[in-house]
């Protein structure tokens, strides 16, 4: 049997070979984690693809129901963990975007001549293109990253995103005891 070289962390055992997946699985990990069956990788390919539709709710829901399926909670926590990541930023813009509103808004009102009719704030302007095409990019990420981790959940392969992945990989537990009779 083929076993993995230091440089070949990430590399994930399909039976006959070892793939790269991008995650940084120690070679224990990557010989130790289970092959799923296919009602996990359905559920899996689930929680990526329907958090496109449905933000964090599906890929919560599938976390809470599947328990019992480390490969399930892996793809559906990562899924979950981006949706969290997603939202927090998309509400951050939505707040700067406001602020700079009311902010541009009352110093228009404030300055503005007591006869001389008020010009629409600059910034306004300059903030609302740049916060829809963040809003808009970071929908075309959510999709590409749903699609994408989705058709690896299917195919069996434990690939994390990109940064928050590593977070939800699957710690290896304790050695499972010999048995006693």
């Amino acid at each position: 049997m083929f076993r993995p070289e230091p440089w070949q962390i990430g590399a994930i055992f399909d039976g006959e070979r070892f793939r790269d997946g991008g995650a940084p699985l120690t070679n224990q990990q990557a010989l130790t984690l289970p092959p799923p069956t296919e009602d996990e990788r359905t559920m899996a390919f689930l929680a990526h693809l329907l958090q496109v539709f449905t933000g964090f709710i599906a890929p919560l829901v599938i976390y809470c129901v599947k328990q019992n399926s480390r490969f399930v909670k892996f793809h559906a926590l990562q899924s979950l963990v981006w949706q969290l990541c997603y939202m927090a930023l998309f509400f951050a813009g939505m707040m700067v975007f406001f602020f700079s509103f009311f902010a541009a808004a009352f110093q228009a009102t404030t300055s503005a001549q007591a006869h001389a009719p008020a010009a629409p704030p600059p910034a306004f302007f300059l903030f609302l293109p740049l916060i829809w095409l963040l809003a808009m990019g970071g929908w075309v990420t959510n999709l590409i990253l749903g699609i994408m981790y989705g058709i690896k959940a299917n195919r069996g392969e434990w690939a994390p995103y990109p940064i928050i992945g590593k977070w939800c990989l699957p710690k290896p537990g304790p050695p499972e005891p010999v048995g006693f009779s």
